[in-house]
């Protein structure tokens, strides 16, 4: 019988933070042969590779995850309730469940499925945007994508933009600052008009939200600083072109200028019937699996335990998560 349990605790001790998800994968992909599964190495680039699993029949349901965790790594510990480690709830935890799924499913003659887990989510989604090239032949009809969402479908999630912002100014002696032109000054000024500007709302999704998460800039304390930088997400209820436009307005006052842009588009997803739904304003891999069919986003667990430095998933929650991804593939594939 597959212990979940016991598979998720193997596999959060195998360190896999985005760039270095290559013994993870390594297990995935054994593992998953062992199991009878027929497998495959997707190449992404050097050392890291998606890992694609077939059950055998036709894939109508492709269940999808990701293999990398954010740093620092740590252990897997446990007590009577929880599962702690890196990646215990993103998404090692989701994985362990859903390969247990897929252990029923197989038990009760289901093998209308395959396994997708991919690298690179955590950062700029490379694995998911690569295997929806590769796979987009596959003849899948659904994606059913694993994401910490407290065991509650998804039925939309707010889209994300990131913006790096440059400023320059003129360097010069801080006891003439006459002399100079401040790029952190300039930089000051903008974030304080970023923070207080309206992004936009949406009924359903809430309002765009912004978090300038990293400030650089300057030499020394006595030197005028001549450049300075700044990165930003903004979660998105608009289409990322909308937020930058305005953005680019705003820091164009202040003498910046955007250097890097990346983004999508907030996401509707599909709800099984007489299931509850809610709405997520993390970003997800959703946006990049398009051609594999209509997508699903559900989890155990919860976006607040995940990245921080106790990080868990509720074994209960975990283990009752199979059923419901067994049942949920159950009903795609007679739909």
């Amino acid at each position: 019988m597959f212990d979940a349990i016991r598979f998720a605790k193997r596999l959060i001790d195998i360190p896999s933070p985005t760039e270095n998800e290559f013994d993870a994968a390594v297990f995935l992909h054994d593992e998953l042969a062992a199991l009878g599964y027929a497998c495959r190495r997707h190449e992404v680039s050097e050392r890291r590779f998606n890992v694609y699993a077939a059950a055998g029949g036709r894939p109508r349901v492709v269940i999808n995850s990701h293999i990398d965790t954010v740093p620092p790594w740590f252990a897997a510990s446990e007590d009577d309730e929880f599962l702690y480690g890196r990646g215990a709830c993103d998404t090692k935890g989701i994985i362990a469940a859903m390969i247990a799924a897929g252990e029923r499913l197989r038990a009760d003659g289901m093998n209308d499925f395959a396994y997708l887990f991919v690298v690179g989510e955590e950062t700029d989604s490379i694995g998911a945007k690569m295997a929806n090239k590769e796979f987009a032949s596959l003849g899948s009809e659904f994606v059913l994508v694993g994401e910490p969402t407290e065991s509650t479908f998804a039925r939309a999630s707010k889209g994300a933009l990131t913006c790096f912002v440059r400023f320059d100014g003129i360097a010069g002696h801080s006891a003439y600052p006459e002399r100079g032109d401040s790029a952190i000054t300039k930089m000051v000024n903008a974030i304080a008009e970023i923070n207080a500007t309206n992004w936009g709302s949406d009924d359903d999704l809430g309002d765009t939200t912004v978090n300038v998460g990293v400030v650089r800039g300057g030499e020394k304390p006595n030197v005028i600083p001549a450049e300075a930088e700044c990165q930003m997400i903004f979660r998105t209820v608009t289409e990322p072109e909308v937020v930058q436009a305005k953005l680019q307005s705003i820091i164009a006052r202040h003498g910046g200028t955007i250097t890097v842009s990346r983004g999508n588009p907030p996401q509707r997803m599909k709800v099984p019937d007489g299931f509850e739904s809610r709405v997520v304003a993390f970003n997800t891999d959703v946006p990049h699996l398009g051609t594999l069919g209509t997508p699903l986003l559900f989890g155990p667990g919860s976006i607040l335990d995940a990245h921080g430095a106790n990080e868990k998933i509720g074994k209960k929650d975990l283990l009752q998560s199979v059923q419901t991804y067994a049942d949920t593939v159950t009903a795609l594939c007679r739909s």
